[in-house]
């Protein structure tokens, strides 16, 4: 098999980590935007730990247990530490060295060798980004200590041993999912989003209800910045599935065509179900429906032409959009709908691939409408419903000790007051300092006795679709 030690593989693959990094922040604004004016820094911390804790424990084990062979459900040692990883490599030589790794991308017969480190560094971002879509399940109301520990725990027992089933291929001694049933998740619809969606509803039932739900306006605080954190998504997002190609290839353009095409489509398809339901386009309907399209073109992106990306992007915009008021029907306070966005979005994702997939995209395979049959539409279904299965038991479990022995939950005074200003000793916006230079210099709205924390805050809301 002819060897290739391709620089310019090695830069987009490096593009593309720094790309599916910007998402973490992206997600901290789009979900800091939807909740209470009073839970904003609490929810861009949360984010912000994931990139710190799961970066060191990556580097520690995660990676080695992710992405090296031991069995079909776990890996091994050999890369504590990434110590291997560094060796200095050969790239003339023919089997690339400790510290080249041979990727062969879809349909092709050509092995490339980029640098593990730089793989590394990339499969890393997702792990990050993961843990932190958990958080918007129980904003409002989790300890910032708990959720530190939870990340350590969640990444180790839940994401390092999901990520080898579903991304690890090895001839056939890889994970699970990916070798042995040879489900297609070309870059996280199952591993990411089934996963951290699952993993919110558990953390959601754990802590329970917040004060005032279903009782207190609970809307948005700040809808611009939701609107940039979607952004931000959308624009990180090519890097997190056309990254997944690896080579700078042919994979690389239809996963990037696919993706764009579906997001759009998908955004069209929540305004549509909106417009039905509650008579108006509103601008988060928007940057929601394209969320929703994101995660669902995130497994089948190298799997659908782009008439099925339209095809996969409207349904599952409709879905959701359908979706976001199921909770209230459960009575499961999932603060910010990953439930309904990113677990149902992945879970619809990855079975219509067993519809809409196509010989001729790279995956190479054929759907039930291209007369390729139900067997990979089985093949979808065991892969998505073993990992949701997994995330959320684990995560009932791990979620439960900590509740019991440490406390996950806020007090309600603290719940009250804000969990910014109680667990952070901070505001995100100085309003009384404004308010009192405003009536300094002549203006209105003086202010008199000790400055409530949030006395001038827009309405509070959790950010959950329905409440609008």
């Amino acid at each position: 098999m002819p060897v290739s030690f391709d620089t310019g593989d090695t830069a987009w693959l490096l593009a593309s980590s720094a790309l599916v990094l910007i998402m973490t922040p992206g997600l901290a604004f789009f979900y800091g935007g939807m909740v209470r004016v009073k839970s904003v820094l609490n929810m861009l911390m949360m984010s912000a730990a994931a990139m710190a804790i799961v970066s060191v424990l990556w580097v520690l084990y995660g990676y080695t247990v992710s992405f090296t062979t031991y069995n079909s459900v776990i890996g091994s040692n050999h890369e504590l530490g990434l110590r291997h990883a560094i060796s200095q490599i050969d790239p003339k030589a023919a089997d690339g060295g400790p510290g080249a790794l041979a990727v062969t991308p879809p349909g092709t017969n050509l092995t490339h060798y980029v640098p593990t480190t730089a793989y590394a560094m990339f499969q890393l971002m997702f792990a990050i980004i993961t843990v932190a879509l958990i958080s918007g399940g129980i904003a409002d109301r989790a300890k910032f200590s708990t959720w530190c520990v939870f990340v350590v725990l969640w990444a180790s027992f839940v994401y390092f041993p999901i990520a080898h089933w579903v991304f690890y291929s090895n001839n056939g001694k890889g994970g699970w999912i990916v070798d042995r049933v040879h489900a297609i998740d070309f870059a996280g619809g199952t591993a990411v989003h089934i996963n951290s969606g699952a993993a919110a509803g558990a953390l959601a039932i754990i802590l329970g209800r917040r004060k005032g739900w279903r009782r207190d306006p609970m809307r948005p605080h700040n809808v611009p910045f939701v609107f940039l954190g979607a952004s931000l998504l959308w624009f990180g997002w090519f890097g997190f599935n056309s990254g997944s190609s690896v080579t700078a290839g042919t994979g690389a353009g239809v996963t990037f065509t696919n993706t764009n095409t579906a997001t759009a489509s998908a955004m069209i398809g929540w305004l549509i179900i909106e417009k039905i339901r509650d008579g108006h386009f509103t601008t988060l309907g928007a940057a929601s429906g394209a969320v929703a399209g994101l995660v669902a073109i995130t497994p089948s992106c190298s799997s659908v032409n782009p008439l099925g990306a339209i095809a996969v992007g409207l349904f599952t915009g409709a879905l959701c959009s359908a979706a976001v008021s199921i909770k209230f029907r459960l009575g499961l306070d999932d603060s910010l709908d990953v439930v309904a966005v990113h677990m149902l979005g992945g879970l619809s994702g990855t079975l219509l691939i067993g519809l809409f997939a196509t010989d001729r995209a790279p995956a190479g395979v054929n759907g039930v409408f291209y007369h390729g049959g139900w067997d990979q539409m089985r093949r979808q279904a065991i892969g998505a419903f073993s990992v949701m299965a997994w995330s959320f038991f684990v995560t009932l479990i791990i979620g439960y000790l900590l509740h019991k022995t440490i406390g996950f939950r806020v007090s309600e005074d603290a719940e009250t007051q804000g969990v910014d200003l109680m667990q952070h000793a901070e505001t995100a916006y100085e309003l009384h300092s404004a308010g009192a230079l405003m009536a300094h210099q002549g203006g209105v709205g003086s202010p008199k006795g000790p400055p409530p924390a949030f006395a001038s805050a827009p309405p509070e809301g959790s950010g959950s679709r329905a409440d609008l």
